[in-house]
């Protein structure tokens, strides 16, 4: 007797992909630019939102989609404090952003008052760099603190970013960390991304970050 194998997985991909194509749609329907953050805990994902709302307010209206794995709503509320129109996301437990969870948050965010939709993903770096949501890049917040072997242990989540954030650059003094070695490993998976070195702690890097994301944001609405 033959078995016939269903590849679930492949399924799952499959729809979540027709719901982001729908959700990257309604971006450009509304002119609004859209990113997708990723990083590990810690890393300063929330901490690099607020600076980079503060950094283009007033000029750049922002919504911030947050998505935990619990009903705490912790980092929404301080994104709104911040100035963002903020939808938190409660998973389940789920260790990452759907499309359809994006698509049910945008129900509640009026894209035609945004220029910029931020999307915090949960924190981990394998579940989340599998996942469309439709955004028009991907972004990771890579931390010094990390230790810097992080993209060969996780090439998936380093080889689909347009932009690398590396964090906590002021702490780089007092640790054993090799920033040649971590970019050779970034470079050897994706020739192409996007660093900017950045410290949400002194300020430092992020006008430069600030401003990348500025020009497409308003090139957008």
């Amino acid at each position: 007797m033959s078995v016939k194998v269903i590849s679930v997985l492949e399924n799952i991909l499959q729809a979540n992909d027709q719901v982001a194509a729908a959700n990257r749609a309604r971006f450009a329907a509304a002119g609004v630019y859209a990113l997708n953050i990723m990083s590990s805990p810690g890393a300063g994902k929330t901490s690099l939102i607020e600076q980079t709302l503060r950094a283009l307010a007033p000029q750049v209206r922002i919504g911030m989609i947050n998505g935990d794995t619990t009903a705490a709503s912790m980092d929404a509320e301080r994104g709104a404090r911040a100035g963002a129109a903020s939808v938190h996301i409660n998973t389940g437990g789920n260790c990452h952003l759907e499309a359809h969870m994006v698509r049910q948050a945008l129900d509640a965010l009026d894209l035609s008052a945004l220029d910029l939709v931020i999307v915090e993903n949960v924190g981990n770096l394998v579940c989340p760099a599998g996942w469309d949501l439709g955004v028009h890049a991907r972004v990771v917040v890579a931390s010094v603190t990390e230790g810097d072997d992080k993209p060969y242990k996780y090439p998936t989540m380093y080889r689909g970013a347009e932009v690398l954030l590396l964090n906590k650059i002021d702490l780089l003094p007092y640790l054993d960390f090799n920033t040649d070695y971590f970019l050779q490993g970034v470079r050897l998976l994706n020739p192409a991304v996007q660093v900017f070195p950045i410290s949400c702690r002194s300020g430092e890097g992020i006008g430069a970050w600030a401003e990348w994301l500025r020009a497409r944001a308003l090139k957008h609405g």
